[in-house]
């Protein structure tokens, strides 16, 4: 057996679940050319409780839809400048929270930003991933599409 016989094998687009902030389901891009993971965040409002850093946000969990909105709070742990693909420089706020996928839950760090434009609402980075998961290419969900029934169908 080689090293990588302890990580499990992902597709390249897999359904998250983020249950500390309240999120059932996601679909995430697992991107491996990104470092850090991110996901779509809006009305994000960073406040103080007892002397921690926190912050209130909005998610919209669906592709293409503003239908359902989930408020999340988290803490904040950094405010950091990101990359993003198209090259631009942009501060953003850092939480740490858990993510699970299929039966393994782990902790990771997500940025918070806008990402209306983009095709997934939610980036794995590799840093998140690393020492955990292989991502195949040539997949998707390996680990099932069980949590897209988490939501209502939608009417096309």
């Amino acid at each position: 057996m080689g090293c990588a016989s302890h990580m499990k094998t992902i597709g390249w687009r897999e359904w998250v679940a983020l249950p500390q902030l309240g999120i059932p389901a996601i679909k995430t891009k697992v991107d491996t050319g990104a470092r850090s993971s991110a996901i779509h965040a809006f009305k994000i409002e960073p406040f103080e409780q007892e002397g921690q850093r926190k912050i209130r946000f909005v998610v919209h969990p669906l592709q293409r839809s503003k239908a359902i909105e989930i408020g999340c709070e988290a803490d904040l742990v950094d405010e950091r400048h990101v990359t993003s693909s198209s090259g631009q420089r942009e501060r953003r706020y850092v939480i740490r929270t858990l993510v699970q996928l299929g039966d393994r839950v782990w902790p990771i760090e997500i940025t918070l930003t806008n990402r209306d434009n983009m095709s997934f609402r939610m980036l794995l980075g590799r840093t998140a991933i690393r020492d955990r998961c292989l991502v195949d290419s040539g997949t998707s969900y390996l680990e099932g599409k069980t949590l897209a029934e988490m939501y209502p169908k939608r009417k096309k």
